[in-house]
């Protein structure tokens, strides 16, 4: 048994439509004058979007019987129909502080995700990921690594001139991840000579630290595509 496309498609406009009005509400000037109109419509929506998540759950056992609910409900995008939904019925039924409603109505824009369920690109990009699932992990090891390390010195050679600013190593984490990254705010900077040379250095790293990554998985990606098109040759 399967999803009708028909469906699928109203699925993907009403995604659309969700995330254009999340976008207007954001506007106080639009917010103040159809307030009552969003949420009438966020209400529809989730109301469609449940339905939506348990006729899926039904889909799949009636294919497969328990494992196929199971397999949904715990794949990506069965987490992600829950996430894009839950918040509501949290702000509605939980007492909970009103900043953290807020912060989880950023969920959702997870509904924008499920655009790509039967995306074959986003399923090679996906596979693309699993297979250098193990190289990713090292180079995540080795960023935490460099982080650890970048924030340990730059501790010891600016503590002095600037115990405000880099009071600890944990305090330094902060200039080391940033500085790696090369993203560079400028709020906290070495002033010492060594500090100032260690930087430029870091900085340097950085570059190869955020290119290995990206190589890897771009690369990878490169493969998928060449398989994928082999596969449709034969």
């Amino acid at each position: 048994m399967k999803v009708p496309d028909k469906f699928d498609k109203f699925i993907y406009t009403l995604i659309i439509a969700n995330v254009i009005a999340m976008i207007l509400e954001s506007h106080a000037s639009i917010r103040a004058v159809y307030q009552d109109y969003f949420y009438v419509f966020e209400l529809i929506s989730i109301i469609i979007f449940s339905f939506e998540y348990f006729y899926r759950i039904v889909v799949g056992f009636k294919s497969a019987g328990i494992k196929g609910a199971s397999k949904y409900i715990f794949s990506t995008f069965g987490l992600i129909d829950l996430i894009s939904i839950l918040p509501f019925y949290l702000n509605q039924f939980i007492k909970i502080d009103g900043r953290f409603v807020r912060i989880l109505r950023l969920f959702r824009l997870t509904r924008i995700f499920k655009l790509g369920r039967d995306s074959a690109s986003l399923k090679l990009f996906v596979q693309a990921l699993s297979a250098v699932r193990n190289e990713l992990k090292f180079t995540l090891f080795l960023s935490i690594l460099t982080i650890l390390f970048s924030a340990s010195a730059i501790y010891f050679l600016e503590n002095e001139a600037q115990p405000e600013k880099f009071s600890s190593i944990t305090e330094s984490i902060w200039w080391a991840t940033v500085s790696l990254a090369t993203v560079g705010y400028g709020d906290v900077y070495p002033i010492t000579v060594g500090g100032k040379a260690f930087a430029a250095i870091i900085s340097l790293v950085g570059i190869g630290i955020v290119a290995i990554p990206t190589g890897i998985i771009s690369a990878s990606f490169v493969e998928e595509i060449i398989a994928a098109k082999r596969r449709k040759e034969r």
